[in-house]
């Protein structure tokens, strides 16, 4: 039996662990959903509040009615005393009587409504800066997000293509190297054929007997006997 729960246990845990999964992954469109939601209660509550504004206008008149019906019945009932008709006069009293009744009555409804609507301004007004905040937020937290976006895809393709951009550096490197290895070789060869015609050149001046001579023993010997003449 303590087996079962374990099973029972890591299944709720891992069922829990998938919801908040669900949850993360759709925080944002979750979020705009709970504002379109309050939104929609916010306009509810506005249209309530207008009911009740209207009902309080309409306890405010009914009472103003009775307080001007109670003020004409006190009229008459004096009126009937000064031409001594109690009787009369007792009838418009209990009248009076029934008319102080609703004026209470009427007062109570009105004070009622306008404490409601009162308490309800208040209460719309709070809800209003909350979901302007909330508003304010979810533009924070969109922009946010489209930078982070904005931010990985840039970082994603630089480090998916630094190696191309290295071995783009490195197919460079060696087309250079192999062209300037192309101009050494023709540099060297130019340096060769200088060289060559330098060394044919003397070769026949040498034959010529112009230009600088190579010195030898009998050249030394002959220059030697022709000084001894002199």
């Amino acid at each position: 039996m303590s087996i079962f729960k374990k099973i029972m246990t890591a299944i709720r845990g891992g069922a829990r662990e998938v919801g908040e999964g669900i949850v993360d992954a759709n925080s944002m469109r979750i979020f705009e959903q709970e504002i379109r939601d309050a939104q929609t209660h916010l306009t509810n509550a506005k249209r309530n509040l207008t009911d009740v504004m209207a009902k309080q206008m309409q306890s405010g008149r009914e009472l103003e009615r009775v307080k001007a019906n109670l003020t004409e019945h006190e009229g008459y009932a004096v009126q009937a005393l000064n031409a001594g008709n109690e009787t009369l006069a007792l009838e418009v009293a209990e009248k009076i009587a029934q008319l102080e009744q609703e004026v209470t009555e009427q007062q109570q409804n009105l004070d009622s409504f306008t404490s409601s609507a009162a308490k309800l301004k208040d209460l719309v007004k709070k809800s209003e800066r909350q979901l302007s905040e909330h508003q304010r937020q979810l533009t924070m937290v969109k922009t946010t997000d489209s930078v982070q976006k904005a931010t990985s895809a840039i970082t994603d393709n630089f480090s998916a293509s630094n190696s191309k951009l290295l071995s783009a550096k490195d197919s460079l490197e060696r087309i250079k190297q192999k062209q300037q290895d192309f101009d050494d070789r023709m540099l060297a060869a130019d340096e060769l054929q200088a060289e060559g015609s330098d060394q044919s050149l003397k070769a026949k001046l040498a034959e010529a007997g112009i230009g600088q001579q190579q010195s030898n023993a009998n050249s030394v010997l002959e220059r030697l006997k022709a000084k001894q003449n002199s």
